[in-house]
């Protein structure tokens, strides 16, 4: 089966964006962190949920299962090799990222950081996903206004 790869990695890029933009600067309510969930993560996590066990099975991509494995580092390079490999593993990032935005903007209400600091740090979190966690985590440790602002995540 024929997939048009470079569609569906545009599609996926562009489709997250408005919804980094509602995290970034819409009211906190929980009416837009369900539209930022279920209209930017959940979308993205269904595409992944469906095309993963079609490349495993190489129905749709079979280059990139040639040797391809999680077990090993060769194993996941091979399966990242291919337009189809690359697309999920890019719409995987896509998706956890988001969610770990959502995360930090809620968190981050929460305990008091303004959203002029919060927003450099969910670009970060957007382009670099873990870096983006780590500044947050940093920035909660010594800006946090509650009980626990320490590093771990509550």
């Amino acid at each position: 089966m024929a997939m048009d790869w470079e569609l569906i990695f545009k599609i996926c890029n562009t489709w997250i964006v408005p919804f980094w933009l509602i995290i970034a600067f819409a009211p906190r309510t929980g009416l837009w962190t369900k539209i930022a969930f279920f209209g930017g993560v959940a979308p993205l996590a269904v595409v992944y949920a469906i095309l993963l066990p079609l490349i495993m099975a190489g129905i749709v991509d079979p280059v990139g299962t040639q040797e391809g494995s999680f077990q090993s580092l060769a194993g996941v390079m091979s399966l990242l090799s291919s337009k189809g490999g690359a697309t999920i593993g890019w719409v995987h990032y896509l998706a956890f990222d988001m969610l770990v935005g959502i995360w930090i903007a809620r968190n981050a209400d929460s305990y008091g950081i303004h959203r002029i600091i919060q927003v450099p740090i969910l670009f970060f979190t957007l382009m670099a996903g873990p870096l983006g966690l780590v500044l947050y985590l940093i920035v909660r440790a010594f800006l946090g206004k509650g009980e626990e602002s320490g590093l771990v995540p509550r």
